[in-house]
């Protein structure tokens, strides 16, 4: 699948240059979303560097769900269309016990995890039906199905996300193209290269490294969509 068109939400995060680099290395066109403007600009920079191919960056605030209609309407207009959205926004919020949950950590984690992931995929479904190889990619936790009482704001928040992504593909499964699929791909949590050199001494295990992240989504391009839609997939660790 070439010459596709790929829009990266959160896009400002490591795993978000990653995928940038790996999907316009690739030879497609990439934008790429976040809502710092120095930020979103330093990683589309990082990406187009690293990839020897422009990175589009968009400043958004994807949880405003009227600015995301707008977001996707300028980019599917200016490309023609969009093939693809990896949902990579998120945070850690967690604990010491249940009862120290905060409601301030539980409205960030909605807001991070939850809503700007609703307003994504639906501001960009219509042009993920009408592509050929339609793809909504989102990175969940393995949490969500091991729940512990300390990461309880978080493990409920990220398996809303994974419900809701589920709930996009079966959208996906009754429509008349059969051609898009949404599939989650589980982490413990991400690591990367400037983690590790930062602390040398930590093992960082189970975790998967953001160019893992990027080659599965990379991958799933070239899957067939009825195999692939409502799938869950649990990425390897980066010293499996």
């Amino acid at each position: 699948m070439n010459n596709l068109t790929v829009v990266v939400a959160g896009g400002s995060s490591p795993s978000g240059v990653a995928a940038a680099t790996a999907f316009s290395q690739a030879g497609h066109r990439v934008y790429t979303i976040g809502s710092s403007p120095d930020r979103i600009e330093a990683a589309a920079s990082a990406s187009t560097e690293a990839s020897g191919h422009t990175v589009t960056p968009a400043v958004c605030d994807l949880t405003d769900h009227a600015a995301v209609e707008r977001l996707a309407s300028e980019i599917t207009d200016d490309a023609g269309g969009v093939d693809g959205v990896l949902h990579l926004v998120g945070g850690w919020r967690g604990g010491t016990s249940l009862l120290d949950q905060s409601d301030e950590d539980w409205d960030f984690l909605h807001r991070q995890a939850v809503q700007t992931l609703r307003n994504t995929s639906r501001a960009f479904l219509p042009a993920l039906l009408a592509s050929r190889v339609g793809r909504f990619v989102m990175v969940g936790s393995t949490i969500a199905e091991h729940p512990t009482a300390k990461g309880a704001n978080y493990a409920a928040a990220k398996a809303a996300a994974e419900a809701w992504t589920l709930s996009v593909a079966d959208a996906f499964r009754t429509s008349d193209t059969g051609s898009a699929a949404a599939v989650v791909l589980a982490v413990k949590s991400l690591v990367d290269e400037a983690q590790r050199a930062a602390h040398p001494e930590r093992k960082f295990p189970g975790y998967t490294d953001v160019t893992q992240l990027a080659q599965a989504a990379l991958g799933l391009f070239g899957e067939d969509a009825a195999d692939l839609n409502g799938t869950r997939r649990i990425l390897p660790a980066w010293n499996a």
